[in-house]
């Protein structure tokens, strides 16, 4: 078990439930959990996360939900995505942010201050959540500087947490 803390947590009301499934979905576009499944919110170190099916399977994050890796792994979206080229891998899956001249493709529906997940060009597996920086246009620009801020990455307390 990794070293992240988690405190406090409480099953959600099934109207509480329905309404959290609601948001993901509308902002990723795809079903998620169930409202017949077992869902619980706790407190962890850095942000709240929602338990599903027994495993972390999203954040919450200034207030914003969304999925964590293993959540993006298991309800596969076709929405809030930002592409990175291979050269940009190992630096996201340690958690660095990512650049702006690494972005090969994104959702054209992502605004400044939005959650999004980043994915590799060849595969399209997630490697990590984080918030941008920018609006769709402006990451597309491959603009230099910080493009999108990691919160969350393969590897980290978190993901080794469902290990």
């Amino acid at each position: 078990m990794a070293d992240i803390r988690i405190r406090k947590r409480k099953r959600m009301r099934e109207k509480d439930a329905r309404s959290l499934k609601e948001a993901l979905e509308s902002v990723l576009g795809t079903d998620v959990f169930s409202v017949d499944d077992a869902v619980d919110m706790a407190e962890s170190t850095e942000f709240d996360v929602i338990f599903a099916k027994g495993e972390i399977m999203g954040l919450v994050y200034e207030g914003k939900p969304f999925l964590t890796i293993r959540g993006l792994l298991e309800y596969k979206p076709p929405k809030r995505f930002v592409t990175v080229d291979m050269g940009a891998v190992p630096y996201v899956t340690n958690g660095a942010d990512v650049m702006g001249p690494g972005i090969v493709e994104v959702d054209p529906e992502i605004s400044e201050g939005d959650m999004v997940w980043i994915r590799d060009a060849k595969n399209k597996v997630p490697l990590a959540v984080g918030v941008s920086l920018r609006s769709a246009e402006g990451l597309s620009s491959k603009e230099k500087g910080k493009a999108v801020k990691t919160i969350h990455s393969v590897g980290d307390k978190l993901w080794k947490t469902g290990e």
